[in-house]
């Protein structure tokens, strides 16, 4: 809902232009034929587009590349085109530069024609659900992109015995992912949402003087997880003049030189010694219910714990119990499991909590970069060239 309300903003917000736009950063040929249903006029590609910051720290430029009259366009399957969990139609409309779009309802009317034009499938939001009987209807299926970071909801091994490759789009989400966290982290130190709720409260007369949040500036931040999006958060603790803690599965010295964080090879030390722990971690049979009942205890009790992952991640029993028993300060969770919670949750009855509809990248900027990401991965596959973003099976 979020997100289409902000991605509505679309035609009346303008995209960023300039060199830097996230798509000038995945430039490839536009595909030979590889379809059999859609067709598109002549377009002449002959300006070369350099990108400075590219992901892999390389100028890519757009080789000159004739498309030919009546070229055909490969089918990608998707759920839907809008409605209530369809791809947006804005991006929809960037999709069909490239592919020709096959709806779910259009492959299931016409299986055996529609399955064989398929090769690429667009998942958005983690629609459509891929399972093996999907899988075993489409003969020419070569690509899964997937639009986010997480894949926890494919399953990568049953993808991979198909011979299908599995993308991501972890430049597009970075910025928009650690923005919310460091929101969510400001939130709930200075009691934001409690605030506002008091401020315009018709039963308010006057402002309480012991009414006080905590100092987010010089406090200690733990980050689990340095990958991109933790680097990103790191980044923004620094302005903050925060101690910067981290924890990661392999040490990463360059990234913590750039921000001067340090590195915690036991989680339990992070813990112990943080301020603020945020979690910035994928889902994966290791960090399911990373933080229990004991990780919970070895934090500060006037510590605050900061989810933008995935709700899993955290055993949400052991999170109750944690926050009613004042173990901890507060949480701030952008995600929950499952989503929404059920209006009875105990989560949503205590008042040391901010939890928010998992909007970390619900912006309009990072929406279409996230798309423009999948489709150069997608078209990357299709070519055989290079691709920037694949996810491989452990």
């Amino acid at each position: 809902m979020f997100r289409r309300k902000a991605f509505s903003l679309l035609k009346t917000i303008p995209l960023m232009s300039d060199p830097l736009n996230l798509a000038s950063k995945f430039i490839h040929p536009v595909i030979a034929s590889h379809g059999h249903l859609c067709h598109r006029t002549s377009v002449d590609y002959r300006k070369a587009q350099d990108s400075p910051g590219s992901a892999g720290g390389q100028t890519i430029s757009a080789p000159q590349t004739k498309v030919m009259a009546k070229e055909e366009l490969p089918g990608v399957l998707i759920l839907d085109i809008g409605g209530t969990h369809g791809v947006l139609e804005d991006l929809a409309a960037l999709l069909k530069k490239h592919f020709c779009l096959i709806t779910m309802k259009e492959f299931l009317e016409s299986k055996r024609e529609m399955g064989k034009k398929i090769q690429s499938i667009f998942v958005f939001e983690c629609r459509p659900t891929i399972d093996r009987e999907l899988l075993e209807s489409l003969p020419n299926l070569k690509v899964i992109g997937n639009s986010g970071v997480g894949v926890d909801h494919l399953d990568l091994k049953t993808i991979a015995s198909f011979g299908v490759k599995v993308t991501n789009t972890p430049h597009a989400v970075a910025d928009s992912t650690a923005d919310i966290g460091m929101a969510l982290m400001l939130a709930s130190a200075r009691r934001l949402v409690e605030g506002c709720q008091i401020a315009v409260s018709p039963d308010t007369k006057h402002f309480a003087v012991d009414w006080l949040g905590v100092e987010v500036t010089q406090a200690t931040l733990g980050i689990i997880g340095m990958g991109s999006i933790g680097y990103k958060v790191a980044q923004r603790a620094r302005a903050f003049h925060m101690r910067i803690l981290y924890h990661n599965r392999n040490r990463r010295k360059e990234e913590e030189e750039a921000v001067g964080a340090h590195y915690c090879e036991k989680m339990e030390d992070l813990l112990q010694q943080s301020d603020f722990v945020m979690l910035v971690v994928n889902l994966t049979p290791e960090t399911h219910k990373l933080i229990g009942k004991k990780e919970l205890g070895l934090m500060k009790p006037t510590a605050t714990l900061i989810n933008i992952s995935r709700g899993a991640v955290i055993d949400q029993d052991a999170l109750v119990e944690a926050l009613q028993n004042k173990i901890v300060r507060a949480a701030a969770l952008d995600v929950t499991y499952p989503e929404p919670l059920p209006r009875d949750h105990p989560l949503l009855r205590l008042n040391n909590i901010i939890i928010t509809p998992h909007i970390g990248t619900a912006t309009v900027q990072a929406l279409r970069m996230m798309a423009e990401e999948a489709i150069a991965n997608m078209l990357a596959v299709l070519n055989g060239q290079p691709i920037p973003s694949e996810v491989f099976p452990k």
